[in-house]
């Protein structure tokens, strides 16, 4: 009997050794382009809140050029993709210094859409600390290791169903648990073809483990879909067990051991009154098992539980929905009870989370926003197209804490790593510390 007990004692331990490793992940990396928790919250402190080109910069690194993908990090390493004429590269960096470590060309191709507002090198990469998996805009995806070597390749268009896309693919994968997940929202407007899929690849070989058809009612330009996909647990402390998708008029929950459909939402695009041109490029933030849904164009958000199954309807899963108050372009955030949406010409509205209510709709810089906010700190980060960084407090109540500007324009959201804030214009990549002292 005392062996068995010290047996079980040593499981326990171990056990939550492993669950304290998971946690020390989730504090120390970012891991996908939403962060460890896919909602843009970032557990760390000590973040800058001002900064300018001769104050608190722990380093600046030009890049060979142009793109709206966010920077990720594990451990020692931050990989990133970007332009360098018609190559389409991944980077990889050393996140202390921004000494670069090594480039690699994905693919090629030199394309840019609505001006300058994106490339083909849209997509962010995604990490588990020994892979990066980057994918381009064109849907070519290729696998490395994070010193460098290349692993596998893959064309989505001839995998999965030729690419069919407005403004180039702009979805970012998730790495998970040796298995690449991803979303392929397109399609040439007819409903009919149902171009659309959601796959599930092995990491370490490339090779489909499952891929699933994603029929809607969908048509014209609402077939494309510049989200992503994120991980959700059905139940609040456990494990994600689904991969939520969302484009096409609908947000869909997939399991992610089989990618059999558990629950869809839609009347995201009212039938009676339909909008042709109602893409949706935020994408669903969840805590817990509540998810905040997006739609595009000042339209809907919708709270669900992500509990339900087949359609959801209001008064079951369906928790709430606010109208006129999404954001067209940046994602959602979900913290403490309180939902923030940074909406395209800069308004910040904040949302009760279990009930939907307006706590307060404020105005930051009179700019376009395609950035998504951070969290981090007690504080947001609200990143404007002309590079204008807006810190806000976060909480019921409204407050500018700083407004920073790089003279740089910016389309990448920012992310924070042990207390050092990242930040990815057109031109570089700043490591921003409250540590360094003005020059």
């Amino acid at each position: 009997m005392h062996s068995k007990c010290l047996l079980l004692r040593a499981s326990i331990l171990a056990s939550l050794a492993l669950l304290f490793m998971r946690q020390s992940l989730l504090a120390d990396d970012w891991p996908h382009w939403r962060g460890p928790t896919m909602n843009g919250v970032a557990q760390t402190e000590g973040l800058a809140t001002e900064w300018s080109l001769v104050r608190n910069i722990l380093w600046r690194r030009t890049l060979p050029g142009p793109a709206g993908s966010t920077p990720v990090i594990a451990g020692n390493r931050l990989f990133l993709t970007s332009q360098d004429g018609a190559e389409l590269e991944l980077l990889a960096f050393d996140v202390k210094t921004g000494d670069p470590l090594w480039q690699r060309t994905v693919t090629t191709g030199d394309e840019t859409f609505r001006g300058d507002e994106g490339n083909l090198a849209s997509p962010s990469p995604s990490t588990d600390g020994k892979h990066v998996v980057a994918v381009m805009g064109d849907g070519v995806m290729a696998c490395y290791s994070v010193t460098g070597d290349p692993i596998w390749k893959v064309d989505l268009s001839e995998r999965l169903t030729q690419l069919e896309i407005q403004f180039g693919y702009s979805s970012s994968p998730i790495v998970h648990d040796g298995k690449v997940y991803l979303q392929w929202v397109h399609g040439e407007g007819d409903p009919k073809t149902e171009e659309a899929r959601v796959a599930c690849l092995d990491l370490s070989t490339g090779e489909t483990i499952w891929e699933t058809g994603r029929a809607t009612q969908a048509s014209q330009e609402c077939e494309h879909s510049y989200a992503s996909p994120i991980l959700v647990s059905q139940e609040a402390g456990q494990e994600a067990s689904l991969l939520v998708t969302h484009g096409a008029d609908y947000t869909i929950a997939q399991r992610l051991s089989d990618g059999a459909e558990r629950w869809r939402l839609g009347g995201l695009n009212s039938l009676a009154n339909y909008h042709p041109m109602l893409r949706f490029v935020a994408t669903p933030v969840a805590d817990g098992n509540l998810v905040i849904i997006p739609t595009a164009k000042k339209s809907l958000v919708v709270a669900v539980s992500a509990d339900g199954r087949g359609n959801l309807t209001k008064g079951d899963s369906e928790r709430w929905r606010a109208e006129g108050v999404t954001p067209d372009v940046p994602s959602p955030i979900l913290h403490e009870g309180l939902v923030y949406l940074c909406g395209e010409n800069g308004n910040l509205t904040c949302l009760d989370a279990q009930t939907g209510e307006l706590i307060y709709r404020k105005r930051t810089v009179a700019d376009r926003h395609r950035a998504s906010p951070l969290l981090a700190d007690g504080k947001l980060y609200l990143t404007s197209r002309k590079g204008v960084v807006t810190v806000v407090r976060t909480g019921r109540d409204f407050e500018i804490l700083a407004q920073n500007q790089l003279g740089e324009s910016i389309s990448s959201s920012p992310i924070a790593v042990d207390g050092v804030l990242y930040l990815r214009s057109f031109k570089a990549l700043y490591a921003i510390s409250e540590t360094t002292s003005e020059d």
